[in-house]
């Protein structure tokens, strides 16, 4: 299983969810298609999702991944945000750190991404609403795009509209960073998985 990896109490914060949306853990876990287990050993930090899991039980609320976790708006405006204040949506093995997750109200999300060598967004093209844009920090990146497929490399930057099938490969030996954007702020990018780590 591939887990969510971040410092924030995921079980506390999806009883609190349930809860206001006055919610039982069956009846949440039937909306979902999980087993009133998989809620209750969430709820208790017991196990830790997968962010495919994760996304099935938020949906059935429905809230976001970036919503999930996002922090409640403070009085005071914050306009920055150092490295580790930084949210990880990733899967432990893929990094999406998510950039000013305070506030319930943004209009984008902002994400510093990570792709080791041979890793990827799964073998299924991801289609979500919305637009995404990009530039590649370090490294090279395969990117598919409605069936038209580029490699791009440091320097280099992508936008297209979120609804087109898309995939994400990199198939260079080096890791691959991005600083992507999208608008509205969902987080869509699959199930995870990475080639070198499930030879």
């Amino acid at each position: 299983m591939t887990d969510i990896q971040t410092t924030h109490n995921v079980g506390q914060r999806l009883k609190d969810l349930r809860q206001q949306h006055q919610l039982s853990q069956r009846e949440l876990a039937k909306r979902a298609g999980v087993t009133n287990s998989t809620v209750s050993l969430i709820e208790l930090n017991t196990v830790s999702p997968s962010v495919s899991s994760l996304r099935k039980i938020l949906n059935a609320i429905p809230v976001s991944l970036s919503e999930f976790f996002a922090e409640e708006a403070t009085s005071q405006t914050k306009f920055f945000y150092r490295a580790d204040e930084l949210v990880e949506l990733g899967d432990g093995h893929l990094s999406f750190r998510m950039i000013g997750n305070h506030g319930k109200h943004r209009a984008m999300t902002i994400l510093h991404e990570r792709y080791p060598s041979e890793a990827d967004t799964g073998a299924d093209m991801l289609s979500h609403d919305g637009e995404e844009g990009g530039i590649i920090v370090e490294g090279e990146i395969e990117l598919t795009v409605d069936g038209e497929t580029q490699v791009l490399k440091a320097g280099d930057g992508y936008y297209f509209d979120s609804s087109l099938p898309h995939r994400f490969r990199n198939v260079g030996d080096a890791p691959c960073v991005i600083v992507s954007a999208n608008t509205p702020p969902t987080f869509s990018e699959g199930q995870f998985r990475s080639d070198k780590a499930h030879s």
